[in-house]
């Protein structure tokens, strides 16, 4: 029905349809380890078939998509599908901006539209179908013949206008429903490639460094906790720790010891207080490639600069996080260089 926009009131539907479509047997207890991660990439890839393969009616659909605008803190979503299941009202911009995404306006000036849920505007659809069928010409004579044709023809014709408006709106609604769901779906499967990678590599370092430099692995929690905290004062206290850290990893790869090393025209001091100059010895034996050499060295002064305690107070804490795990895969990278080359020879 055509109407003027009325006061609203909603609801907020709980997750019950999926328990009752697939049964208990089909979503994990809370008991079992399933991360919130794999949980919301599940639903999504489940609600991508429902809406590809037609799976569910529209109400089911609706609640499902609501629970994943929950989970994933979609608030304007959850509005808009809350909407969709009880109907729209003026003096709201959510409201008003899906009103005009799906195509409900009749007359945007007198607030004229489609105000109702998606269930009333499916339900007109099917009525408007079945008027059509039934509108078709089986048997006409007589002298009437030319003017019922014509009138059956004007009456098909307006049913068919009215069709093609809530056919629109629903195929917007489903339209709209497939990009969140897809833009969720695709997010969290790159976020879960992203962490199940980074997480490999995490185990891998960490295994390295508990055999070449145990005492760098307890000096990380210590970091964390202090970025944790994001006072200026902690952040000062952080950076000094991640410059132990590289120092402490420093010791260990390649200890101190008397005389120099030539690297690139100069002699190289590698005394203990030499730190950067023993990394990038211990570099410089374990690659030929001059272009890494270069990039790593050109890290580890970056890294040892911006620790260091005279730039503390120009650090923010974001770009304190960013240095601790720079500092994390610098390490890693070094671990993975393999053994001594014994000598220098610099290649591209």
């Amino acid at each position: 029905m055509l109407r003027k926009a009325k006061p609203y009131w909603s609801i907020d539907p709980e997750d019950a349809v999926d328990w009752t479509l697939r049964g208990p047997s089909a979503y994990p207890t809370r008991m079992e380890a399933v991360t919130e991660t794999e949980h919301i990439l599940g639903l999504s890839r489940e609600l991508l078939d429902d809406i590809e393969l037609d799976r569910l009616p529209s109400d089911k659909l609706l609640l499902k998509a609501n629970r994943l605008a929950r989970l994933t803190g979609s608030e304007e979503v959850r509005k808009w599908l809350s909407l969709e299941m009880n109907g729209y009202y003026d003096g709201d911009s959510v409201s008003l901006k899906y009103m005009t995404l799906t195509g409900r306006w009749v007359n945007f000036a007198e607030r004229k539209g489609w105000w109702g849920p998606l269930a009333q505007q499916q339900a007109n659809l099917d009525s408007l179908r079945s008027r059509l069928e039934g509108s078709k010409l089986t048997s006409v004579s007589g002298d009437a013949t030319l003017g019922a044709i014509n009138v059956t023809h004007r009456n098909q014709a307006t049913l068919t206008n009215s069709i093609a408006t809530f056919a629109g709106i629903q195929s917007r609604v489903l339209g709209l429903l497939h990009t969140f769901v897809a833009g969720v779906y695709y997010e969290r499967q790159f976020a879960d490639a992203a962490a199940s990678t980074f997480e490999f590599y995490k185990r891998d370092v960490d295994a390295l460094i508990a055999e070449r430099a145990g005492g760098v692995l307890e000096k990380f929690p210590t970091v964390i906790a202090r970025l944790r905290e994001g006072d200026a004062e902690a952040v000062s206290q952080a950076l000094t720790t991640c410059r132990r850290i590289l120092e402490a990893f420093s010791d260990s790869v390649y200890p101190p010891r008397d005389g120099t090393y030539e690297l690139g025209g100069n002699e190289l001091k590698l005394d203990a207080s030499k730190h950067q100059n023993r990394l990038n010895v211990y570099v410089a034996e374990r690659t030929q490639s001059s272009s890494r050499r270069a990039r790593l060295r050109q890290n580890l002064a970056n890294l040892f600069d911006r620790v260091s305690t005279g730039v503390h107070n120009d650090v923010t804490v974001e770009e304190a996080h960013s240095l601790f795990l720079n500092v994390y895969l610098f390490l890693g990278e070094l671990l993975h260089l393999g053994q001594a080359n014994g000598n220098v020879t610099e290649v591209p």
